[in-house]
């Protein structure tokens, strides 16, 4: 190490060491390996987890956001002891959660909000095979909070009722329930528009 002292200088005068990743010579700074799984998967998994999230919420803004969230939650879990294995899969998964965390916020800001309409029948109906998707997405954009999540966890992501139950923080049988009045939600909605079959 530099003696301070017999150099003349004063400690202000003396840098400290380089820490590994800061660049002293551009020119010559050795390319290193990136040891965050995060940043090593970022590009490639970025274009999944937005497009899910966008096609599921129908927002730009917001699907932006939820995105960050998960990658922001992604490199607190790979801080931990025992971190998962971050892939794809693992961050649409943790993207479903931050889905379902917004439509649960928006729930609870919406409340007092008066319940839609009547129950409806819970029988095959090709009503749903004849819907045009922006119609549609619009009426599902109209939707309150849990409605929108419930029809969206269980008819675009195919998930069972009882999953549906568990990220909505519900019972089975009253995510049953909702999922039957959101459908005669959207539908009275879509039909409101006048571009569904009546």
């Amino acid at each position: 190490m530099l003696d301070v002292a017999a150099a003349g200088k004063s400690p202000d005068d003396v840098r400290k060491p380089a820490a590994p990743g800061d660049v002293i010579n551009v020119g010559m700074q050795e390319a290193l390996p990136d040891p965050d799984p995060v940043a090593s998967i970022y590009h490639r998994s970025l274009p999944h987890v937005y497009g899910y999230l966008l096609s599921r919420c129908g927002s730009a803004s917001l699907a932006e956001d939820l995105a960050a969230e998960t990658f922001m939650a992604a490199v607190a879990a790979a801080r931990q002891p025992g971190a998962p294995e971050i892939t794809v899969a693992w961050l649409v998964g943790v993207a479903r959660h931050k889905l379902a965390d917004h439509w649960r916020r928006t729930a609870r800001e919406q409340r007092g909000l008066a319940a839609v309409a009547v129950l409806a029948e819970d029988a095959d109906d090709p009503w749903d095979e004849h819907l045009d998707a922006q119609v549609a997405h619009a009426a599902l954009a109209r939707l309150p909070g849990p409605q929108r999540a419930a029809l969206t966890l269980r008819d675009l992501d195919g998930l069972p009722v009882a999953e549906v139950a568990e990220y909505l923080g519900r019972s089975e049988h009253a995510t049953e329930t909702l999922l039957v009045r959101a459908r005669a939600a959207l539908r009275r909605i879509y039909r409101e528009e006048g571009t569904g079959d009546a």
